[in-house]
This record gives C-alpha cells, sequence and structure tokens, in this order.
C-alpha cells in the first residue's frame, strides 16, 4: 500500500502520476461523500473537536453581523437614485423574501450534515469531489477579496466619523507603485489581524463580540431610522425634486422595482457563513432554522426600514448614489451635519461584524477543504485548546492583511459577488438533486434533466430581461419563456417521486422553493458585469489548474492510504442508510 501523499514522494513519482491524471480524476472527480462520512470519519482528521457552544440567539446574531455591513448605506441609495425610486422598499422586500428561499437550501443540508463545510460539503456530498473543489475555491476567493476590501472601508468610514475631509489622511502612499496600489493601510491591517486572534481564541467569545458591535451597529442604524422619519417629508414618496423627472412611487416602472431587488439583493449575502458554524451548534436540528431564517427575517424588516428612512428624507432624483444617508444629512443645514459623523461611527461597527463573521466563515471553509484531502491536511487541524481552526484562521488572515495593505478598494469591489451566487445556485440544485435521487434506487437522469432544462429556461428568461428591448414584443417572450419554466417544475413535480426524506427539517413545498432560488440566482449572476465574468473564469481555469496538478493526487493517495474512501457517484451508499437509520421511501 502507498503511504500518504506519495504521489509527491519524489518528481520521478510525481511525474508517473501525472501521466495518470485522465484516470485519477475519472475515479474522483465526480466520487461523492456521504452525510456519516463527513460527520464522522472525514470530521476526524482535525483531531479535536469543535465545541458544541452556540445557540439559536448567537446564529441570529452571526447572521445579522454577517449581512448588515456599511455597504447597505450605500446599496440604498444607488438602487433607489437609478433603479427604483421610492419602490426601492418593495425591491428590498422582494429580495429578502428571494433570500429567505434560498437560505432554506442551506438549512436543510446543515440540519442534515452538521459540519462546518457549508457549501463545499454540500456539494462534495451531491455532485463530487471536483464541483465542491471549484465551488470552495471560489469561495475562499471571494472571502479573501471582500474582506480585504471590508477593511480598507473601515479605514475610509473612520476618516468620516472623525470628521476628515479624505480617508487618504490615515493612509500613506508609496510614490514609486502603481495607482491603485500605492496607499498603505496599517489601519486595515491591524483590524484583519486583531480579529484573526479573536477568532483563533474561541468561538463562543467571537459570538460575545460579535453581538456586542452588532447591537451597537443596530443602535446607530435606529438612531439613523428615526431621525430619517422625523425630518423627512412623505410628499418624497411620490414627488421627484426635478419635475422634469418621472414621479409616483414607481417612477421607473415595476421592471425598475426587479431592477433595484436584484442589485440589492447582494446586500442579503453573508449568511451562507453562519451554516459554516453547523458543527459548533449544539441542538442543529432546533437552532439551524432558527437562527438562518430569523437573521434573514430581521434584516429584512431591517433593510425596509432604512429604504423608506431614505426614501422620506429626499425626493429619489436628488440622493446621492455613493453617500445617501450622510449626503441627505449634510445637505440639511449645519444643525443636521453632526449626523453624518454618527453614520460614520455606525458603518464601522458595522464592518467590523461582518468582517468577524466572514472571517469565521473563510477559515472553516478552508479547515473542511483540508480535511478533503484536496488541500494540504495542515489546514484542517483542530487546536486542542481553543477547539477552533487555527491553522486556517491565522493563514487566512495574513493572506487577507496582505491584501488590505496595499489594494485600493475600487480594485477589489465587483470581484466578489459572481462566486456566491454561482455556488448558491450549486446548492439550489444540489438539495433537488440529494431529494429525487438515492444510488442504487433511483435514476439520476430525470433529476439531471430538470435541473439542466429550467435552468437553460432561466438562462433564457434573463437573457431576453437584460438583452430584449421593451416593447410588447419582448413582453410576450418573457411571458412564454416563463410558462416553459413553470411547466417543466409541474412535470417534474408530478412524474418524479422523492427519493428521501429529510429526518429533522427540509425545505418547504418541493422543487418549488429550490427551483425559484436557482432562477433568481441566474437572474442576478445576469446583472453582474463583464469585469465579473472575467475574474471568475480565470480563477476558475486556475482552480481547474491546481485541481489537476495537486488536488487529484492528494486525495487519490488519501484513498490508497485508507484515509478517503472511494464514494459512490450520484447518491448516498446502503451503509450511511443503515448506519444513520435514514427513511428512506420507496419508489
Amino acid at each position: 500500500m502507498e503511504t500518504h501523499f506519495s504521489s509527491f514522494s519524489t518528481c520521478r513519482a510525481y511525474l508517473r502520476a501525472l501521466s495518470e491524471t485522465p484516470s485519477r480524476i475519472s475515479r474522483r472527480a465526480f466520487s461523492v461523500s456521504t452525510s456519516f462520512q463527513e460527520d464522522s470519519r472525514v470530521r476526524a482528521r482535525s483531531g479535536p473537536n469543535m465545541k458544541r457552544s452556540l445557540r439559536w440567539y448567537d446564529l441570529i446574531g452571526f447572521g445579522v453581523g454577517g449581512m448588515v455591513g456599511a455597504g447597505v448605506f450605500v446599496t440604498t441609495g444607488r438602487a433607489s437614485r437609478v433603479y427604483a425610486g421610492p419602490s426601492v422598499i418593495v425591491s428590498y422586500a422582494i429580495a429578502g423574501l428571494c433570500a429567505l428561499l434560498s437560505s432554506f437550501c442551506y438549512t436543510e443540508f446543515a440540519v442534515d450534515m452538521p459540519v462546518a463545510g457549508g457549501a463545499f460539503s454540500y456539494i462534495r456530498a451531491t455532485f463530487g469531489e471536483f464541483l465542491a473543489f471549484l465551488t470552495g475555491a471560489n469561495l475562499i476567493i471571494d472571502y479573501v477579496l471582500s474582506n480585504a476590501a471590508v477593511a480598507r472601508s473601515f479605514t475610509a468610514y473612520l476618516s468620516t466619523a472623525f470628521g476628515l475631509f479624505s480617508h487618504s489622511q490615515l493612509r500613506f502612499t508609496i510614490d514609486g507603485l502603481p495607482k491603485g496600489y500605492n496607499e498603505m493601510d496599517v489601519i486595515a491591517v491591524a483590524v484583519v489581524l486583531l480579529l484573526t486572534l479573536v477568532i483563533c481564541y474561541s468561538t463562543r467569545e467571537s459570538s460575545w463580540l460579535n453581538m456586542v458591535l452588532t447591537a451597537l451597529h443596530l443602535l446607530f442604524i435606529a438612531f439613523v431610522i428615526v431621525v430619517g422619519f422625523l425630518r423627512g417629508e412623505w410628499k418624497n414618496f411620490t414627488e421627484p425634486g426635478d419635475q422634469k423627472n418621472a414621479g409616483g412611487f414607481f417612477p421607473f416602472g415595476v421592471a425598475g422595482m426587479f431592477n433595484g431587488a436584484a442589485m440589492v439583493y447582494l446586500s442579503y449575502i453573508g449568511y451562507d457563513a453562519v451554516s459554516t458554524m453547523a458543527e459548533e451548534v449544539k441542538n442543529p436540528a432546533k437552532d439551524i432554522p432558527i437562527g438562518v431564517s430569523g437573521s434573514v427575517i430581521l434584516v429584512s424588516f431591517l433593510y425596509c426600514l432604512m429604504a423608506a428612512s431614505l426614501s422620506s428624507l429626499l425626493p429619489y432624483d436628488m440622493i446621492d448614489p455613493e453617500a445617501p444617508f450622510s449626503g441627505a444629512f449634510k445637505d440639511g443645514g449645519s444643525s443636521w451635519r453632526w449626523v453624518s459623523n454618527v453614520i460614520g461611527v455606525g458603518a464601522s461597527f458595522g464592518i467590523l461584524t461582518s468582517l468577524l463573521v466572514a472571517m469565521l466563515g473563510q477559515a472553516r471553509y478552508m479547515c473542511v477543504i483540508g480535511r478533503s484531502c484536496i488541500a494540504p491536511s495542515w489546514f484542517a487541524q483542530i487546536h486542542p485548546g481553543t477547539s477552533t481552526p487555527v491553522n486556517a484562521s491565522v493563514f487566512l488572515g495574513i493572506f487577507t492583511a496582505a491584501i488590505a495593505l496595499f489594494t485600493d478598494l475600487n480594485v477589489l469591489l465587483n470581484l466578489v459577488s459572481i462566486g456566491t451566487l454561482f455556488v448558491f445556485y450549486m446548492v439550489a440544485n444540489a438539495v433537488i438533486f440529494r431529494r429525487y435521487v438515492t444510488l442504487g434506487t433511483t435514476n439520476p437522469w430525470p433529476t439531471l434533466s430538470f435541473l439542466f432544462s429550467f435552468s437553460l429556461a432561466s438562462f433564457i428568461f434573463t437573457l431576453l430581461w437584460q438583452l430584449a428591448p421593451f416593447g410588447k414584443p419582448k413582453a410576450i417572450m418573457l411571458g412564454a419563456c416563463g410558462i416553459v419554466a413553470i411547466a417543466v417544475v409541474q412535470l417534474f413535480h408530478f412524474t418524479v417521486r422523492q427519493a428521501r426524506k429529510p429526518e429533522f427539517w427540509g425545505v418547504p413545498l418541493m422543487p418549488w422553493i429550490p427551483s425559484i432560488s436557482i432562477f433568481l440566482n441566474i437572474f442576478l449572476l445576469g446583472s453582474l458585469d463583464k469585469p465579473s465574468y472575467v475574474r471568475f473564469g480565470f480563477f476558475s481555469a486556475l482552480m481547474v489548474l491546481v485541481y489537476v496538478l495537486y488536488s487529484v493526487h492528494s486525495s487519490f493517495d488519501a484513498e490508497e492510504d485508507g484515509i478517503l474512501v472511494l464514494g459512490q457517484k450520484y447518491g448516498e451508499s446502503s451503509e450511511e442508510s443503515v448506519q444513520r437509520g435514514d427513511r428512506t421511501p420507496k419508489v
């Protein structure tokens, strides 16, 4: 039997491994793990277990802290001014409903498979190792880049809180470096490294810190909302500042309202990080559904109040899309300008909470990727004293700090959304596939055909929405495409029976809710710009190269050493059903 990592023991061994790449890919790429393996054998590779110390209120705190960052201060103004007008309130409600439906998919997996891997583990247990690696790697990259951007924005809002004219006053410039990489942000580095120490020390203490910072942030937001309503006027909900512009509650029409929903949906990203803490939850079956869904509902209510407050403050065509709240108070006379400083303080707390939750999530993703042997197992180690993934936390913390030191915020923006939306799309597909397909019992092709057909119909609808000129022909084509998509779901619902039922908690109205999530994620992916797709293509190609040159050989060696088993394709093994006592209905 070969020893662990034998493919990398010598140069000759590695060249031999490369020559066997095609056969190893066919053996490992679509080999799935099972819930039982993820929860026992794979988790055991980390050594000591993570401490189960979190309850539902901790998860709500993490969810709210992860979603409500500083970005909402900007997103609300831009969506109102450019897309929706006062109907941005409805846009937030629609986006909140979409986020809630998507969170249901995460919740079913997290309850059934309470491990730290989040979407990586869910996709690995459904579609196999290769797609799991591709999505997990993109998530790690998105987390690192977005955390670096958020850390640098902390310096910007700290400048606002201190009343400084420019955030450059808190940074120093190196003339020899190209523009966009020449402003050194030491404060951002210090914040990242400090939070890295916190998440290494204890998840429980991290939760308490998050609770305190989130409470302070919510107090500042509540203050801004109340002051906005006191100073606002009802006429601003229907009357523009310039009478030449369209008026009413829907100045851009229903299409503008939905376009606004597509934009503000990104403000809800963050609840997915909560699923990575499932391994540290005391009662996953009870706490995870309440924690994830409760945080999304609470944040939706808060966002709608913020949108209503802003809409009452100013007519939609007078809102500053870059700084809507602080701009509204700065233009309202010297007696109100101090409120913009308060907004800077509140946004700073929001940045810290969103950064803390994201750094907790990225470390747990990296830990479980290490457990699966497609990344060095060093990342999988749990510290026996703190019961946290210290190695993964420190490595990604230093990496994030290095990028935050010199990379400008504008360089990092627009590079972080597509990977997350792609993973949401994959998880929604995975929850349908897992419900309707069980190895040796059901034929996977009807389900795969449905997923492909529905995704294709959603893709065509999105293309028509984005590219077709406005008019009656566009409405007819969109209506026809929508009818086809609904018919595909209905046909699948009546002709294919579920192969398994969740033991504790499952997505209701299967397959409608995951199908809606699939459609919405494709629709939102269509609203992203070209650079986002270029980045996604570049990093995905890079990750494929890493998988071919390293990961597939590492997992193959682990299988040969008996560390990993040769997983079954498309579904759970009969061993898992016996071990877990799953009640699988006959088909």
